[in-house]
């Protein structure tokens, strides 16, 4: 019986399997990737182009003009300008056009609700660390506890206002949130100051994460939507259910055979249940050697498997190392799809090092800074070792140009200098707003691209750190040289301790020489040390490298010594006579300008002499 039985079942269900394949490749040819421009290589989920169904993507790219492609964050919404799409799904967004807007003051309702953020959902997370919540009440809602947002809306129906404490759930019912991106180069608006107009930003960037249950209802034809209560579900419409409709119409004609078939099928599986649960107690082991595959991920980013990241590094060949830290090694790489990696292979032999994995991998994916290396994926934490995939960067880092495998005498100018401490400063001060003290600044862990621009690397070490405590409490870990004396001494680790690091690669900049040198005096084997001693003394010119024009350009002479007073600043052993990150990058940048440091920043510096 049960033979003829399942024959049967197999012949009437083979219809409902023909007509699931035939929409499945229906659905693949509708959904494959189109390519649009350099920047945007393709069109694939979770984006689709405007001549694709919605079941292909949730976010509509605009590529008919291959020059400035367009894209919708919202549905029916604006369209953005596009400079780039990431390989993990990071929208670099410059919109010109909105930026002139911002810039005549038309801050009207229709403004705000073209620069307004999509809010998160369980179909997605948008991860967008520097934005502003306002609320949008109506006019005729009474006046809130709060600062209003009124500076050229004279004609706006609506008042924008500025909440700045998380706890919405007193909002009057008129009101509702909408989230608008913030220029990074500004400090956030505190209480009681309202933002103004020019804090706001057209030009910015957002990683689009897609939920796990989206990504396998896309896989299965569906399409990602919300229900009336806000949950999630997957969608596959009237064609999609066609299948199901037929599976169900014959099996209603035929009920007795339908239920012999499955009262069979029961059985068969409470069989196998009992067989996989006597497999299970018999090898219960996790797999700590075996190939894990691909295909999950971990904090949203893609994993990769052993063998492919072996296969990419050249079975990680020696001549293909980049460079060797106190964590592992890291190899250059090419993946099947041609994206040139770089792959840190983790010392097996660190009994910290799933820490430093798992760390670095939660780390990385909170950020999104032009100026911060790129995570690609990873591993699985069973693989047979753990590895980390980064964006490759393709010109070394600043201590081989300063003074290693690198070096050139007139290769890094001093504009090149400036430039490369104002884009790390900028990249600290931006970790610092988002909670996050990097722990091992040092030159070695500042990348340069081809055109000298940087990239800051290497959080194994970095620790989350609150907004409303004065430290953490940790053993002191770190570079010798550049390590805070205090934090040392006192195992207080503060954003300050990166500040102090940060100085020692200021002195760097300007003298090329390394932060520690056994073959100097043993007063100045620590650079720290030899540079607080000579711009104490006023004897610049033995501490600057005299190739940068420090005797012939007065220009260079005067921002020389002005940054080295400000790295002597950086190297106060107290904290709370350091600068932070952002008055930091202030100076900086006032210096490259030509004028002199605001009072407001000189009040807190404490100079030389």
């Amino acid at each position: 019986m049960a033979p003829v039985a399942f024959f049967i079942f197999s012949l009437l269900t083979h219809f409902v399997v023909l007509h699931s394949t035939e929409e499945g490749e229906l659905h693949n040819k509708r959904c494959l990737p189109i390519p649009c421009n350099e920047n945007v290589s393709k069109i694939q989920f979770p984006f689709k182009s405007q001549t694709q169904p919605r079941e292909c993507g949730l976010f509509t790219v605009n590529c008919s003009d291959q020059a400035r492609p367009r894209i919708q964050l919202k549905e029916e919404g604006y369209w953005h300008e596009l400079e780039s799409i990431s390989p993990t799904n990071t929208i670099f967004i410059d919109d010109k056009e909105l930026q002139q807007r911002l810039k005549t003051g038309s801050c009207n309702d229709q403004f705000f609700n073209d620069l307004s953020l999509p809010s998160p959902s369980p179909v997605f997370d948008e991860l967008f660390a520097y934005n502003l919540t306002l609320v949008n009440c109506n006019t005729t809602t009474p006046t809130l506890p709060i600062s209003y947002l009124n500076y050229h809306c004279t004609k706006a129906t609506t008042n924008y206002t500025t909440w700045f404490d998380d706890s919405l759930s007193s909002l009057p019912p008129s009101c509702s949130t909408i989230q608008i991106p913030r220029d990074t180069n500004l400090p956030p608006p505190s209480p009681p100051s309202p933002p103004s107009l020019p804090s706001f930003t057209t030009k910015f960037d957002l990683r689009l994460q897609v939920s796990k249950e989206c990504k396998q209802c896309f896989d299965r034809k569906g399409e990602c939507r919300l229900d009336d209560k806000g949950k999630f579900k997957c969608s596959f419409g009237e064609k999609g259910q066609l299948g199901l409709k037929l599976g169900l119409g014959i099996g209603l004609g035929c009920p007795v055979l339908l239920a012999v078939c499955l009262f069979l099928l029961w059985r068969y599986k409470q069989k196998r249940a009992a067989s996989n649960f006597l497999s299970r107690n018999i090898s219960s082991q996790p797999h700590t050697n075996s190939d894990i595959q691909g295909g999950v991920s971990y904090f949203g980013i893609p994993v990769f498997t052993y063998t492919e990241l072996e296969e990419a590094t050249y079975h990680f060949d020696s001549e293909k190392e980049l460079g060797d830290g106190g964590f592992g090694t890291v190899y250059y790489g090419k993946l099947k799809d041609g994206r040139e990696v770089a792959v840190k292979r983790l010392y097996k032999h660190n009994y910290k090092r799933v820490e430093q994995f798992m760390n670095e991998i939660e780390i990385l994916t909170r950020l999104r800074h032009p100026n911060l290396v790129s995570l690609y994926g990873c591993t699985s934490c069973r693989s047979r070792d753990l590895l980390l995939v980064y964006e490759y960067i393709p010109n070394g880092t600043v201590a081989g140009h300063l003074h290693g495998e690198r070096a050139d005498p007139g290769a890094l100018t001093w504009p090149i200098r400036m430039s490369i401490a104002i884009e790390t400063a900028n990249a600290l001060s931006y970790l610092h707003a988002s909670e996050i003290v990097h722990r091992d600044v040092k030159t070695t862990n500042i990348l340069l691209d081809k055109k000298f621009c940087v990239k800051v690397a290497d959080f194994g070490l970095s620790r989350l750190f609150p907004m409303d405590v004065t430290h953490v409490s940790t053993a002191p870990q770190g570079t010798p040289g550049y390590v805070d004396p205090e934090y040392h001494q006192c195992y207080q680790l503060t954003s300050k301790s990166d500040v102090y690091s940060f100085g020692v690669v200021l002195i760097e900049l300007i003298s090329s020489m390394p932060a520690v040198d056994i073959c100097r005096h043993r007063h100045e084997i620590n650079l720290a040390n030899l540079a607080v001693s000579k711009i104490q003394k006023g004897l610049f010119n033995e501490l600057v490298d005299q190739r940068l024009g420090f005797e012939s350009d007065d220009e260079v002479r005067r921002m020389v010594i002005a940054v080295a007073e400000l790295a002597f600043q950086c190297l106060q052993l107290y904290n709370d006579m350091r600068p932070t990150m952002c008055e930091v990058l202030e100076a900086l940048k006032t210096i490259e300008s030509g004028n002199d440091v605001p009072d407001n920043l000189n009040q807190h510096l404490i100079m030389p002499g």
